[in-house]
């Protein structure tokens, strides 16, 4: 084993190898031996020292085994995973009620839809009775098909009514309805300004009251204004097309065709 220097390990001059701090006097002298064997006895002391601990209970042996281990590594695994998927749900509650209370975009008003055409209220017309002005008899409404339908309360509407005639094929009945009972019963000489009746041309023209304006009602048109509301009707009951204002024959004209 190599001994100690004379000047007590420091390099000559007195000096500390690679400059570092002298070692604290109450170390004393340290000798490094060249053999680490001869250590072996330090060695053995240490360890008896550190199992001066009181043994391991049958319980901590059991909790050191590796599949135990695994296990409590697993049962914290379960443990945590609830409760990140509750922490989860929390943030997306929170985020979502910030979301609905925080103040989007102005919108814009939507835009109320008016026509004057409405192409198909209901499908076909309904089937009711209404009372013939000229004789007071019950009339069955789709008795008469095909057939144009006026709405004539609150309109002056004889000339619509004439050119209507006037426009329409043969075989189609024109039926004039109106909730206002006439103080006198109506008929078409009553509205034709001439001579020559429907009947010469194979048309019908039909004068309806309406008591309790049901037939509006049905056909989904708007309160009288002034102009009438006209439902066009073919032979099977179908309603082809319903105007909601007519005030001259040229807006129905091109449905008439399709009777």
């Amino acid at each position: 084993m190599a001994g100690a220097s004379d000047n007590g390990g420091r390099p000559p001059g007195g000096g500390t190898p690679d400059d570092l701090p002298d070692f604290p006097d109450e170390w004393g002298v340290i000798v490094v031996p060249d053999d680490l064997a001869e250590l072996a006895d330090e060695v053995a002391a240490v360890r008896a020292e550190l199992r001066t601990g009181p043994p391991l209970t049958r319980m901590q042996r059991l909790a050191r085994r590796p599949p135990v281990r695994r296990l409590r590594r697993f049962g914290t695994f379960l443990v945590r995973t609830p409760t990140l998927i509750i922490a989860m749900a929390v943030l997306v509650t929170v985020a979502s009620l910030f979301a609905s209370a925080w103040p989007g975009p102005p919108r814009q008003p939507a835009t109320q839809r008016t026509s004057s055409t409405n192409e198909t209220p209901i499908e076909k017309l309904p089937a009711m009775d209404l009372i013939d002005t000229a004789d007071g008899e019950a009339v069955s409404v789709r008795g008469r098909l095909p057939a144009v339908v006026l709405l004539t309360e609150g309109c002056d509407c004889a000339k619509l009514i004439t050119d209507t005639v006037a426009a329409s094929r043969p075989g189609i009945t024109i039926l004039v309805v109106s909730s206002i009972k006439p103080s006198t019963g109506v008929s078409a000489s009553d509205v034709l300004p001439t001579a020559r009746t429907p009947a010469a041309d194979g048309k019908t023209l039909v004068f309806l009251h309406d008591q309790t304006d049901t037939l509006r009602g049905q056909l989904g048109v708007g309160t009288p204004d002034g102009t009438a509301a006209v439902a066009l009707v073919d032979s099977l009951g179908k309603i082809v097309r319903v105007h909601q204002r007519t005030a001259s024959v040229e807006t129905i004209r091109p449905d008439l065709s399709r009777l």
